[in-house]
């Protein structure tokens, strides 16, 4: 024990602190009993290569044998949920296509947050026969989703699935059922689909527009419109000439360089906004123009001349970023590699317990981080102070407790304790060796001791100036202690308000405003103050008690000096 350092200790408890730091915090609770089955989706954004966060995307999670058991759900799938990484928000979904004899489904899911480069992570809940039908494809798209075609309905006019009932008013084409996502719409060159002119379709200049949809030529195109909004002489189009995709503004257009090769399914993407054109295929930014146009009106118009099948049309009245196409097309195509499904996990009764710290780490900031890194630091040297002064204090303490027993029980002679009664630990030898060694300048030369009143306070002088050495030794680093306990809350404080300012700094940037996104930051954010808290807290307990025992043994010794000082002046003074 005489060996294990403060630097030994310093080290060994930051390599532990490290460990514990680095550990995953897997969510382990289970979102409600009454759900028996449940299922890990992590999201890999890293194989849609984005460069930012994107927030509420609509993420495809596409089921079959091979990956979920249908056996285990009601025949309409009204019994599955899905939940946040937290295991604790449910998240908007809506079933596009639920088939448990053939065992495919297809749903969409708002995904509240997907960090560039990083694995998203919630869950799918299933296996409770007591619930209902819960999905809601209003509310699964966001408020700047304007219109959403899935095309699979089985007969009539294609549906809006978003809020804004903009369904089509006219539907010159077949709806297939086997499309690239559930259900499609085929196109032979002649007809095409028609919605009105409605409030929610209005195009702002100052905030743009996108269209996005999935297409699949049958032929070579000569010249076809996938998608156009006409409001008099002002014209947004979406096509393809010559066999090249183009998007036009009125009198701009888009470089027609990138063709489209019949027979394969590919994701075509147009945005307006801050000026720009911008024309994007299977995810990649392909061509931009000069965007010129103004606020508009119009009925939109698609699939005129086109001969092939299109898919999954979404219409926003914002100009999306790029990101956002990289994720749709990772995502939606059937060889995606974006979500992964983890194995069925079956319930363990009432739930297990809850630990969401692998969330709160995954969600801290830079600043955070640092901060958490300074209190850490705080921690380790707090704790080894905190041990090293406790093994000191009840060494001393034995120490004392020895050398007074062979003090009181010396009767005559105390200058013969010095063998007898040594002991490295104890306070009280060490000031009775400074008085020995004073006592012994004033022996004469015939080795008579006799202590005259000024040698006498001479020697206590000399015994209260080492008395006053061992008790700065005694309180030494016990500063370290205070400024853990004053320095670790503040510190924790700053690194919180920090946090929160950045989280809502981005969320102001994002212009996302969803509690999923909110409710990390912020909650990473606290986690600097719990860390504050946490140093100073031991720190307290730690020094009052250190504190205490010190002034006993500071006590110990000045009580020790008088009584030295009187038995010396009785045995040996004039």
């Amino acid at each position: 024990m005489k060996n294990f350092t403060f630097k030994h200790l310093k080290k060994s408890a930051l390599i532990l602190f490290s460990v514990l730091a680095l550990m995953p915090g897997l969510s382990q609770a289970w979102w409600s009993g009454d759900w028996s089955a449940r299922k890990k989706i992590t999201v890999n954004m890293a194989q849609a290569d984005t460069k930012n966060t994107v927030s509420q995307a609509p993420i495809l999670v596409r089921l079959h044998s091979g990956n979920f058991d249908f056996a285990n759900t009601k025949d309409d799938g009204g019994d599955i949920r899905f939940v946040a990484e937290d295991d604790k928000t449910a998240l908007k979904y809506h079933i596009e296509k639920y088939d448990p004899v053939n065992e495919l489904a297809l749903i969409w899911v708002q995904a509240p947050r997907l960090e560039a480069g990083k694995a998203s992570v919630f869950y799918m809940y299933s296996g409770n026969s007591k619930t209902t039908k819960a999905d809601d494809a209003a509310n699964t798209y966001d408020a700047n989703t304007v219109a959403v075609y899935h095309f699979g309905e089985k007969d009539g006019l294609p549906k809006d699935s978003t809020v804004n009932s903009n369904n089509a008013t006219q539907f010159v084409a077949k709806l297939a059922d086997g499309s690239l996502i559930g259900g499609g719409a085929t196109f032979d060159g002649q007809g095409g689909m028609t919605v009105a002119a409605s409030p929610s379709l209005k195009v702002v200049a100052s905030q743009g527009l996108t269209v996005s949809a999935w297409i699949k030529v049958s032929v070579p195109q000569a010249n076809a419109v996938l998608f156009q909004q006409q409001d008099g002489a002002k014209s947004i189009v979406l096509g393809i000439e010559a066999g090249k995709l183009y998007a036009s503004t009125d009198a701009s257009s888009t470089p027609k360089t990138t063709e489209i090769v019949p027979s394969a399914w590919h994701h075509v993407a147009l945005t307006i906004g801050q000026g720009l054109t911008t024309l994007y295929l299977d995810g990649n930014q392909v061509a931009t123009a000069a965007a010129t146009t103004t606020d508009m009106q119009g009925e939109i118009t698609v699939g005129k001349g086109y001969s092939g099948i299109i898919d999954e049309i979404e219409v926003s009245n914002l100009a999306r970023p790029a990101d956002w196409f990289k994720v749709a097309a990772k995502g939606q195509g059937p060889d995606t590699t974006l979500l992964t499904l983890g194995e069925d996990e079956a319930s363990g009764g009432e739930g297990g317990s809850t630990s969401y710290f692998g969330v709160l780490f995954r969600s801290l900031t830079t600043d955070a981080w640092v901060v958490i890194i300074i209190l850490s630091i705080m921690f380790v040297i707090s704790v080894a102070v905190m041990i090293t002064k406790a093994m000191l204090v009840i060494r001393t303490d034995k120490g004392n407790k020895q050398f007074l027993s062979h003090f009181h029980g010396a009767q005559e002679d105390l200058l013969e304790l010095e063998q007898k009664a040594s002991n490295a630990d104890s306070t009280l030898f060490r000031l009775y060796i400074a008085g020995l060694r004073e006592i012994r300048k004033r022996y004469t030369d015939n080795d008579k001791l006799e202590l005259s009143g000024a040698a006498m306070d001479a020697i206590k002088a000399a015994i209260d100036a080492d008395l006053i050495r061992e008790t700065q030794k005694m309180n030494s680093q016990m500063v370290l202690l205070t400024i853990a306990i004053s320095g670790g809350p503040f510190l924790g404080l700053l690194g919180t308000v920090v946090g929160v300012m950045i989280t809502f700094a981005a969320i102001a940037a994002a212009g996302d405003v969803n509690v999923n996104a909110i409710a990390p930051g912020i909650a990473a954010a606290l986690l600097a103050t719990v860390a504050g808290l946490g140093v100073a807290i031991p720190a307290l307990f730690g020094y009052n008690y250190l504190a205490s025992r010190i002034k006993n043994i500071t006590v110990d010794m000045q009580i020790f000096v008088d009584e030295f000082v009187t038995r010396v002046a009785e045995l040996y003074g004039r």
